[in-house]
């Protein structure tokens, strides 16, 4: 999971690009990087946290109008600095390209790409691939003469049946905005709608327009945008270099979200196609008391607290469904990183009692219900119940407001493989067992769905649920499925 940012403005956009990846911090905590462009592309890239990376003498050296930003939790190739993104390409022109997503037949297109298109990979990341095999199609289609003397309506022709061409060819899941020299600024997401992508506008005093591509629109009422929608599933839209606006879209398929987006990863203020993430938790909540009714009729824990921060939301609106005290029992330190997106087990271990601190009053002597937003590798919820029962808790119940996560991801969620699902290799009596809670609920993945799709103009099909059962969109062998994340 990674977030993206693509900004078309009238005045320098590193300020605001830097604005909108702290913003999107939450989604990729691995590296981050910008490049800009004025009459050359302007880069800054690093690993880490984006205030780490970005100085003030990085920002007056970022110039121009338009640029993009990336901020990266890696799901393929390495945690090198070679694969950090922004990554770009000389030919045809110049494009700088970030992408949110993965590719599932991405050993079959890194051959092509190398072996057919003669052109050379430095990396293992999906995302240059996909910048290449674009930026070749791109190339056959405008030949090599300079880009900007095609008019926008032939180039922007040419834009879009690259994407198709490109959609044709991968598996796999693509949100990715684009720069390109002299052109303007390009965003375009997979025919399945996968990855989030939001598209926003500010008006400026003088009536011209700025623009902005984002993963969540959560950073647009802080720089003055307003968001104008999602950017639809296979759709490309290209912002010319007089600002007009040109949009297509590839024939319609089953439009199929990813739903961890509104179980963990998004911002609770966000917008995501057109549903309320908040307000999506808070159903989710009320559904889980539902379930905790059905299945433990006579159990009334006497507090309610989350795990936070993702759950909070979920455990407030149980609460209210059970009609029982809500209490933030545990303290998170803010400046502790998300344990899920941590790079390996052990550093997800020691961060748990790093970030969480727990309030004696609140638990001592109590039935405790903890609420969860997801139990994946079971780490987490592991000591989380520990340390409640450290402070006193009499008895310890565990709720998860994602149903049992049996099944890798190749859409781009850091879950490569069965072993580390403790659902996938577990009964839930010995999940029960293994985390030392005295009774566990996870939520039934009907409820979840329907969480998520009751309220909003959304035009969702169904949420891609292939983590919580097997049904993958894209029907590839599993050994060509296990390569794309080997």
């Amino acid at each position: 999971m990674c977030g993206i940012v693509g900004i078309y403005a009238h005045d320098q956009v590193a300020p605001d690009l830097y604005d909108s990846m702290i913003q999107l911090q939450h989604r990729g905590q691995d590296a981050a990087g910008i490049i800009t462009c004025n009459e050359r592309f302007h880069v800054k890239k690093g690993m880490g946290l984006v205030q780490d990376i970005f100085e003030q003498r990085h920002m007056e050296r970022l110039r121009g109008s338009i640029g993009i930003g990336h901020t990266r939790y890696p799901t393929s190739g390495t945690h090198s600095n070679d694969e950090v993104q922004p990554l770009w390409t000389s030919v045809p022109n110049g494009i700088a390209f970030a992408h949110n997503g993965n590719v599932v037949n991405y050993q079959e297109m890194r051959r092509e790409v190398q072996e057919n298109r003669k052109r050379y990979l430095n990396s293992h990341s999906d995302s240059e691939m996909l910048l290449q095999l674009f930026a070749d199609e791109l190339h056959r289609r405008i030949g090599a003469g300079p880009a900007s003397s095609l008019a926008d309506r032939a180039f922007f022709e040419a834009l879009f049946s690259s994407m198709a061409e490109l959609f044709y060819r991968i598996a796999g899941a693509v949100s990715a905005v684009m720069l390109i020299k002299d052109r303007g600024l390009v965003a375009m997401r997979d025919p399945h709608g996968l990855r989030p992508l939001v598209y926003g506008q500010r008006e400026l005093p003088d009536g011209r327009v700025d623009h902005i591509f984002a993963s969540e629109d959560t950073m647009f009422y802080m720089l003055g945008y307003r968001r104008v929608r999602d950017v639809l599933p296979g759709e490309i839209i290209y912002i010319a270099s007089d600002r007009q606006v040109f949009t297509r879209r590839l024939a319609p398929k089953a439009f199929t979200p990813c739903i961890f987006e509104y179980v963990y990863f998004a911002r609770p203020d966000a917008m995501l196609n057109n549903v309320n993430v908040y307000r999506s938790r808070l159903r989710m909540g009320e559904n889980l008391g539902k379930a905790w009714k059905e299945t433990f009729p006579e159990v009334s824990p006497d507090v309610i607290i989350p795990a936070p921060a993702t759950a909070n939301t979920v455990a407030l609106s149980m609460a209210r469904e059970l009609g029982v005290n809500y209490s933030e029992g545990l303290y998170k330190n803010p400046f502790i990183g998300r344990t899920f997106i941590m790079p390996n087990q052990e550093k997800r271990r020691q961060s748990v009692r790093y970030k969480l601190s727990p309030q004696e009053l609140e638990l001592r002597n109590k039935d405790v219900l903890i609420v969860d937003d997801s139990i994946v590798r079971g780490t987490t919820s592991k000591e989380i119940v520990q340390m409640v029962r450290e402070f006193g808790a009499r008895r310890v119940y565990f709720a998860s407001a994602c149903p049992p996560v049996t099944q890798p991801c190749y859409y781009g969620v850091d879950i490569p493989t069965s072993e580390e699902l403790i659902a996938s290799v577990s009964t839930e009596a010995e999940i029960q067992e293994y985390l030392g809670a005295d009774l566990l609920l996870y939520q039934p993945l009907e409820y979840l769905v329907e969480a998520v799709t009751r309220k909003g103009d959304h035009h969702i099909d169904t949420p891609c649920t292939a983590c919580l059962g097997g049904d993958y969109i894209h029907k590839l062998d599993q050994e060509e499925m296990k390569r794309c994340v080997s």
